[in-house]
C-alpha cells in the first residue's frame, strides 16, 4: 500500500496508517465505507463483497484505538456482528495503551428490533449499548442481558437523534466513535451534522443495479469536506476526508 497524499509515500506501514487517521478532536465520529466507483456500496446485498485486503487492513487499523463501534440494526442483521470486534492482537495493543480491551459496541435499533438472545448481543465479549427512541419500559430492560443497556432518546422524525447519542457516548468517556453505517444511519448523522470523519474504500469495479449509496436520508444535505489522507493499493483508492467545522 502506498500513500498518495499528503505526500507521496511507496510503502506505508500501520504506525504509519495510525498516525494518519488520529485526531485530537473529542468527541470524534468517523464513519467507514466501501463503494464501487460508480457509486454502489453493495454487491449482492452485502458491502465486504466489494472489499480487499487493504481495505480489511484499514477497517481493522481504525477499529483499534476506536473507543466504541457504532453501527445501525439493519447492518448488523446484514452483516453479523457477532463476538469480539477486534482481534487477539489488537485486545493486546488496546490494553498496553489503557483502552478496554474491547469497544463499546453500540447499535443504533429505531424499533428495538434487536431481540435480547440475539447473537450479537450474547456473544459480545464487553458492553453493548442499545440506542433507541422506542418507548422502553422497566420490563424491557430486565430483558436483556446485564452487559447490554438501552438508552432513549428523541425520535428526530428519522429515527433516534445522532446528537442525543453522541453526547450519550460523550458523557460515558466514549469519545473516539468508529461508525460503520449503513446508509440511513450515515444519512442521519449528515443531516444532524455529527460527522467528523469519513473513510471510503473506492472499489475499482462498476456494479450498476439498483444497489444503495453510503447515505440515505429524507431530503439532500450539503456538508463541506477536506480530502486529508489518500492511499492506493491494487487499483483501490482509500481515502478520508475531514469535516469543515
Amino acid at each position: 500500500m502506498r500513500a498518495l497524499l499528503p505526500q507521496p509515500i511507496d510503502h506505508v506501514d500501520d504506525e504509519y496508517l495510525l498516525s494518519r487517521y488520529a485526531s485530537t478532536r473529542r468527541p470524534f465520529v468517523r464513519f467507514n465505507f466501501v463503494s464501487s466507483v460508480d457509486g454502489s456500496a453493495q454487491l449482492g446485498g452485502l458491502s465486504a463483497a466489494l472489499g480487499s485486503d487493504g481495505d480489511q487492513r484499514i477497517f481493522n487499523l481504525l477499529r483499534r484505538p476506536a473507543q466504541v463501534v457504532l453501527v445501525g440494526s439493519g447492518t448488523v442483521h446484514a452483516e453479523g456482528y457477532a463476538g469480539p470486534l477486534v482481534s487477539d492482537a489488537d485486545q493486546a495493543w488496546r490494553t498496553a495503551r489503557g483502552l478496554g480491551a474491547h469497544p463499546v459496541l453500540a447499535i443504533v435499533s429505531y424499533h428495538l428490533s434487536i431481540a435480547p438472545d440475539a447473537e450479537v448481543l450474547t456473544s459480545s465479549p464487553g458492553p453493548v449499548l442499545l440506542y433507541t427512541c422506542e418507548q422502553v419500559t422497566g420490563q424491557q430492560r430486565d430483558s436483556y442481558p446485564e452487559h447490554v443497556q438501552l438508552v432513549q432518546v428523541a425520535d428526530n422524525g428519522q429515527g433516534p437523534d445522532p446528537a442525543q447519542i453522541v453526547a450519550d457516548l460523550d458523557s460515558r468517556g466514549l469519545q473516539a466513535i468508529h461508525a460503520e453505517g449503513g446508509p440511513h444511519i450515515f444519512g442521519q448523522f449528515v443531516a444532524a451534522g455529527q460527522v467528523d470523519s469519513l473513510c471510503v474504500s473506492y472499489s475499482p469495479v462498476l456494479a450498476a443495479g439498483a444497489g444503495s449509496r453510503i447515505a440515505r436520508s429524507q431530503s439532500e444535505q450539503q456538508r463541506s469536506l477536506t480530502l486529508h489522507t489518500l492511499l492506493e493499493e491494487d487499483s483501490m483508492l482509500f481515502a478520508e476526508y475531514r469535516a469543515d467545522r
